[in-house]
């Protein structure tokens, strides 16, 4: 496991790797971890592996037991929850964003979006789920709010397996691609009514494309 000791710790690390790989569906719900595996999984020391693993149990990402770390992930009933909270307030950051924008900052986000656009018409759901994620996280960051942004940031995160799998779908990456537009649109514009608007419309759809799937 290479580590980057040169800019967050230890933990630090182990921590994002283990939140992405349950979030991934690397480690399914109800698999059964223990230490000595992550310890020979990773290769590191007991120390920093409890220190994120006591951190994944804050995030309700696993629950520790006497028989081990069983993984929890997201359920089905956590997406629906994930999404009722972005519904209500992700369309407020964009209007914020719409309102606060700067020239600079319309341009940071007029790139991510030919970016994704650039990529759906070639399929290349990496690249897509890249800048889609991008595009959500600097409106949230263009929200000039700090609150938001530590607010959505962990919820868009958290639907990241799912995430993938509906980027993959090529109807709907080309429609949610569309919407993004639209949203651009509306923030270039200034206009934080429509904005909001379709903000709320593109979660929305979002939330009927991924969870009419199930897990």
């Amino acid at each position: 496991m290479e580590m980057d000791h040169r800019t967050v710790s230890l933990a630090e690390q182990i921590f994002d790797r283990l939140e992405n790989e349950i979030l991934s569906g690397y480690y399914q719900r109800d698999e059964l971890l223990t230490e000595m595996k992550l310890v020979t999984d990773l290769g590191v020391s007991r120390t920093p592996i409890r220190e994120a693993l006591h951190r994944l149990e804050q995030e309700h990402l696993i629950d520790i037991t006497q028989k081990g770390i069983v993984v929890l992930g997201v359920t089905q009933k956590d997406l629906a929850d994930i999404f009722e909270i972005r519904e209500r307030i992700e369309g407020i950051a964009s209007r914020m964003a719409a309102e606060r924008i700067t020239d600079e900052q319309l341009a940071q986000l007029r790139e991510t979006l030919e970016l994704q656009e650039f990529y759906v018409p070639r399929k290349d759901a990496d690249h897509i789920k890249i800048y889609d994620s991008q595009f959500h996280k600097l409106i949230y960051r263009f929200s000039g709010s700090s609150v938001y942004y530590d607010t959505l940031m962990p919820l868009h995160k958290k639907v990241q397996k799912y995430r993938k799998a509906s980027v993959e779908n090529e109807s709907r990456a080309v429609q949610s691609a569309k919407e993004h537009r639209g949203i651009f649109e509306a923030i270039a514009a200034h206009d934080g009514a429509k904005a909001e608007q379709y903000t709320v419309a593109h979660i929305v759809n979002a939330a009927n494309h991924i969870l009419k799937r199930g897990n």
